[in-house]
């Protein structure tokens, strides 16, 4: 287990699970008594389940169980050296349910994690409940930033975020409209401190599908093909209307594939949204887990 700094683990106060998935070992927290339902959030790059603090204190005291997981080679799970695909980590966190036992669950999902759970809920839609969404896309679209297209490039892109650490730092200030904390800052970059803790953030932005060239992308075209069984779920959309990533495109494209979604549109948040507007979305996140659909 990793030994987190006291400013980190004050914040991030959590028991550190193991769970060895055919990629790799897995880290998870696993919070809260279940009484409610259980809930799984997944996060995205260049984050880890510490971005997802707030809402877990705030669900499981409100009686769910909640599951984050650090997606392989991210947050406190091992980092291989290996390129790890959509569909590959739609099937890590599938293994992570099965070994839990888990039969039914809501889904919370942030920026690329809204791809990997839009795939697992497809894949089964009879066990989800309710889904919120967060800044995300699940659905084919050549809409990238520049700065991330940089990042992507070939032989360039992948140095400079594993070497110099050009897509991790950047975003602890690029992704915020209000300046982060001190140790909330720490720790978004603790998991990423040195260029081998980097390289699945870097591929993590190589495997952002464009064409059909590209190894994941008939994956995401599964996986925006399985949206439709998702038609009939409770889907709560919080989106940031200041996000340099997923802009208001994304957030139009889910209102229009999912016009009866509960939506909560907050124009001076960026990417990171539960950092500007915490205190706004998590309570609508809890009422609406707790309402009955």
């Amino acid at each position: 287990m990793t030994e987190l700094p006291k400013e980190i683990s004050a914040l991030y106060p959590f028991s550190q699970h193991d769970f060895a998935s055919s990629g790799g070992r897995m880290n998870f927290i696993d919070e809260g008594s279940g009484a409610r339902g259980n809930v799984v959030l997944l996060h995205g790059n260049p984050t880890w389940s510490f971005m997802w603090r707030d809402v877990v204190k705030a669900l499981a005291g409100a009686g769910f169980r909640c599951i984050a997981p650090d997606l392989l080679g991210m947050g406190l799970s091992e980092k291989p050296h290996k390129y790890f695909t959509l569909a590959d980590r739609i099937s890590h966190v599938e293994e992570l349910i099965e070994r839990l036992g888990i039969k039914k669950f809501s889904l919370c999902a942030h920026d690329w994690g809204g791809a990997i759970g839009c795939g697992v809920a497809g894949n089964s839609p009879e066990k989800i409940s309710k889904i919120v969404l967060m800044d995300t896309a699940a659905f084919r679209s050549r809409n990238i930033p520049k700065r991330i297209a940089v990042c992507k490039a070939f032989g360039i892109g992948p140095a400079l975020v594993k070497y110099f650490n050009a897509f991790v730092r950047p975003a602890a200030t690029m992704c915020v409209e209000k300046p982060l904390a001190p140790a909330v800052k720490a720790g978004f970059l603790f998991p990423y401190r040195t260029p081998r803790d980097r390289e699945s953030v870097a591929n993590f932005v190589r495997d952002i599908p464009l064409s059909p060239r590209h190894v994941s992308y008939a994956a995401l075209c599964a996986v925006e093909a399985g949206l439709e069984k998702l038609r009939d779920k409770p889907m709560f959309i919080a989106w940031g209307g200041k996000d340099f990533c997923f802009g208001d495109d994304f957030y139009a494209e889910w209102c229009k594939r999912f016009p009866a979604a509960k939506t909560l549109y907050c124009e001076n948040a960026g990417h990171y949204l539960l950092e500007d507007a915490g205190a706004k979305i998590i309570p609508e996140i809890a009422k609406f887990l707790c309402d009955k659909a």
